[in-house]
């Protein structure tokens, strides 16, 4: 993947625009005593569904477009996030993914997932190796899953892994149940997509493009509730179309395997099975984190396998209540 485009370059004018556009967007920008700066969409500031599309193209590097739709599907949830790449696997896999775990004790316990550009710099994970990509710029952002700020000590390891002076690093902040961090966590549509196929042994050279959508969930302050829509929206109404340059044989198991229905956990609200695996999420079943329903055409043929299903009453039981 190295004659691929650099993905903090790409995602630096979509940086700089969430900057420009704060006050608009409802978001707040401040700086650490470092220097890096802090966006917050969603713990201090409101921010909003717009904001929330912006730092969902952040999170895929500019290499996808993330955009709200109407929904043909639900009639009780008539919006949708539609996302969709010519880049699969750098834009979902080489940055939208939310790899890097950062866990911090001290001041005080301190735990949020990163997603963005940010990650190719770093290469705190395997994935990177296996991608055969690695990133080199001046500049760069990390957006985090968080609704507390972060500590200082967070900053310091995102620079300094990075190999990026702390004024020169943005760190995005969006709660699960904000109105930014629902569409953002939305987003990922496709990009759960990507990970199941690779946790599947699907050749990632072979996705040559993707598109997919999901229903916007209902914000929601409490944060297990959160998580849970987040989650249902895309295991009990994603919709993800792969195209891929393989056999008809492999693109029929891909399609058959993809979709969350092929796992053990399937059909109850992510809270509940999150809830009743003690809130380990080690303990649940890997399989279960993919699109409802899947297609898969094969470039070569022509052909479209399907596999899996769109379930409007587990979506209802999720979007409608609480855990």
């Amino acid at each position: 993947m190295s004659t691929l485009p650099s993905v903090n370059a790409t995602a630096a004018p979509m940086i700089a625009a969430l900057v420009e556009r704060a006050d608009a967007l409802r978001v707040g920008v401040a700086h650490m005593e470092d220097g890096t700066r802090i966006v917050d969409a969603g713990i201090d500031h409101r921010g909003g569904i717009e904001a929330g599309l912006l730092i969902a193209r952040i999170c895929m590097a500019g290499l996808g477009d993330v955009a709200l739709r109407n929904n043909p599907v639900f009639p009780n949830w008539p919006w949708q996030v539609e996302v969709r790449t010519s880049q699969p696997v750098l834009a979902c896999l080489g940055s939208q993914y939310a790899g890097w775990s950062l866990s911090f004790d001290a001041p005080e316990k301190f735990n949020a997932l990163g997603s963005g550009p940010a990650r190719a710099l770093a290469i705190r994970e395997p994935l990177f190796e296996e991608l055969g990509y690695r990133d080199r710029a001046g500049s760069t952002c990390l957006v985090l899953e968080t609704d507390h700020h972060p500590p200082a000590a967070l900053a310091e390891k995102v620079s300094r892994d990075c190999g990026v002076a702390p004024e020169r690093v943005t760190l995005v902040l969006t709660p699960t149940g904000s109105l930014a961090g629902v569409v953002q966590i939305a987003s990922r549509v496709v990009e759960v997509a990507l990970h199941k196929a690779h946790e599947l042994g699907f050749p990632l050279d072979s996705i040559v493009d993707g598109a997919g959508s999901t229903p916007l969930p209902p914000p929601i302050d409490d944060p297990l509730i959160a998580m849970g829509r987040t989650n249902d929206t895309i295991l009990f109404g994603g919709q993800v179309h792969l195209f891929v340059s393989c056999e008809d044989e492999a693109a029929e198991d891909l399609a058959r395997r993809l979709p969350g229905s092929s796992s053990k956990d399937y059909g109850r609200p992510f809270a509940e099975v999150f809830r009743d695996y003690g809130y380990d999420f080690f303990r649940i079943d890997p399989m279960l984190f993919s699109p409802a329903r899947v297609a898969v055409t094969a470039l070569g043929s022509g052909r479209t396998f399907h596999g899996g299903r769109l379930d409007g009453e587990a979506l209802e039981r999720s979007f409608g209540g609480g855990a």
